[in-house]
């Protein structure tokens, strides 16, 4: 993948392997939430249905085995995914961003010229972003939104200073949701806006703090 386009797959996916139904989240009881941003929840009975959409794609693959050892911890990768989709959305109502079905379809477009073709970008998504086919769209979302984001604020991305200053509005963005992760999953941090402990294995991880480099793949 282009390096700006890897980048801003970055935030859309992570780690971690079962979804159990828990009665605690934080400090209090959200029966059946895997957690809470600001003030919705996340029910675990969504998040395992994002996570049997990946599993069904890998399953049907040729590399079936080998993707399913690789996604250990596709719950926490998931979960992740879906709570930055909402931090994310956070920081660009509060910059003026929005996005519309045309900028994602034109991504997808072109996403899909440069794999070599729809096939080529779906086999991609799976072995790489643990992205099932018809969660792809979402992730190309996240990837204009984030641009756009960037845009707004005057940006690069590519530079300390950009991922430094789209970090910030991210993470101020995660402080306003007052998210609460149910324990099984970790805790939210809001400085690197991604679960504690959790590092993405196909990425860089652009809210870094630029200091160390902006490092996080494994």
């Amino acid at each position: 993948m282009h390096r700006r386009r890897r980048t801003a797959l970055t935030v859309s996916a992570a780690l971690l392997a079962g979804a159990p139904l828990l009665a605690a989240c934080g400090n209090q009881a959200h029966p059946g939430a895997a957690a809470l941003v600001g003030g919705d929840r996340i029910e675990v009975s969504t998040l395992q249905g994002q996570v049997a959409a990946v599993r069904e794609a890998q399953r049907e693959s040729k590399d079936a085995t080998q993707l399913i050892d690789k996604s250990g911890q596709l719950s926490r990768a998931k979960l992740h995914g879906m709570i930055f989709d909402r931090v994310l959305d956070r920081a660009a109502q509060d910059a003026g961003v929005t996005v519309s079905r045309n900028e994602i379809q034109q991504m997808r477009k072109a996403a899909a010229a440069q794999s070599g073709g729809e096939a080529q970008l779906r086999t991609a998504m799976l072995q790489q972003s643990w992205v099932a086919p018809a969660q792809i769209d979402a992730v190309l979302r996240e990837q204009v939104q984030l641009t756009k984001l960037a845009q707004a604020l005057g940006a690069d991305l590519q530079q300390p200073e950009g991922q430094k200053a789209v970090g910030d509005a991210l993470s101020k963005a995660s402080k306003a949701l007052s998210i609460d992760v149910n324990p099984r999953y970790g805790a939210w941090d809001d400085k690197q806006t991604q679960l504690a402990n959790y590092k993405a294995p196909w990425i860089t991880q652009v809210t870094k703090p630029a200091t160390t480099g902006a490092e996080a793949g494994a």
